[in-house]
């Protein structure tokens, strides 16, 4: 009998260990998030309001830029980050619009937008504690280049074509903010200006 009790206690101790390991997971993964946050300009600063420049120079600073944003994408929990969002004034932006994994696009110009729009609910890693409803167009084809310089052509629809034209407004100095009805902008704005309490 001892021994299937001595078992059991085997197993809470694995399930016991598995559940810390999670915990630290979580943990670390929230530390990283904080981290990569405090690097991603938030707003009110006045970079997220300025349009960047073309792109001239594809070189090592460019590829360390698309290699430091998509990490910081990551560490942040998002699913998109352009380089406004980091300060840098320049028409890049990193996105994971599927499973393929991560991509940057440089200079990205979209020629072709669909007709077809759709309202739905949007963060950004600039405006911390906002969801907002932003109307975008379901389907977006978006050419460009890469970080090495090649060509890019990228055809995009739903969730990818949405995470696009928000990267894009970035490029610009627009806010989903801007793209919102009266009264969601106000209760974002709320959230963003918390109101000094009066004592």
């Amino acid at each position: 009998m001892a021994h299937a009790d001595e078992h059991e206690h085997d197993e809470h101790e694995h399930d016991d260990e598995a559940s810390d390991a999670e915990a630290r997971e979580r943990a670390e993964a929230e530390a990283r998030r904080r981290l990569a946050l405090a690097q991603i300009r938030q707003y009110g600063d006045p970079a997220l309001r300025m349009p960047a420049r073309e792109v001239e120079d594809f070189d090592d600073d460019l590829r360390r830029l698309t290699d430091r944003m998509i990490s910081l994408m990551h560490d942040a929990q998002g699913v998109g980050l352009a380089a406004t969002q980091v300060g840098i004034l320049r028409r890049v932006f990193v996105f994971e619009p599927d499973e393929e994994g991560p991509r940057a696009v440089v200079n990205p110009v979209v020629v072709e937008r669909g007709d077809e729009t759709v309202s739905d609910e949007e963060g950004c890693l600039s405006l911390q504690g906002v969801r907002v409803p932003v109307e975008r167009a379901t389907r977006l084809v978006l050419e460009g280049k890469d970080p090495e310089g090649g060509e890019v052509h990228i055809e995009l629809d739903a969730y990818g074509a949405r995470i696009a034209q928000h990267e894009l407004d970035h490029l610009d100095g627009v806010l989903i903010i801007d793209r919102t009805d009266d009264e969601h902008r106000k209760e974002a704005l709320g959230i963003l200006r918390p109101r000094a309490v009066l004592r």
